[in-house]
């Protein structure tokens, strides 16, 4: 037996909730974070940051995470990009 059910006009249905608007204010950066997104904007490597800075490799990463979160972006050209954007760093010229 089949019994076709008009899911489009259930009453049981739930009302879509859209996450809240992102506030308009950018996200805020540590000292180190900023350096090491200067950095990623220069083109430089973890392994030449981490040099660059005087830190550790690994240290870098965990910022890059954290940068990225922040920025919500997923790779190390839209972190440059974003932080472009958003007025932090100037255009380099090529």
């Amino acid at each position: 037996m089949f019994i076709a059910l008009d899911l489009h006009n259930s009453s049981d249905q739930r009302e879509v909730r859209h996450p809240p608007a992102r506030s308009q204010e950018p996200p805020a950066l540590t000292p180190t974070q900023m350096k090491v997104l200067r950095c990623v904007h220069s083109g430089l490597l973890n392994k030449q940051i981490a040099y660059e800075l005087g830190m550790a490799e690994a240290t870098v990463k965990v910022h890059m995470t954290a940068l990225m979160r922040k920025l919500n972006v997923r790779n190390r050209t839209q972190a440059a990009i974003a932080a472009r954007n958003l007025g932090w760093l100037r255009a380099t010229s090529g």
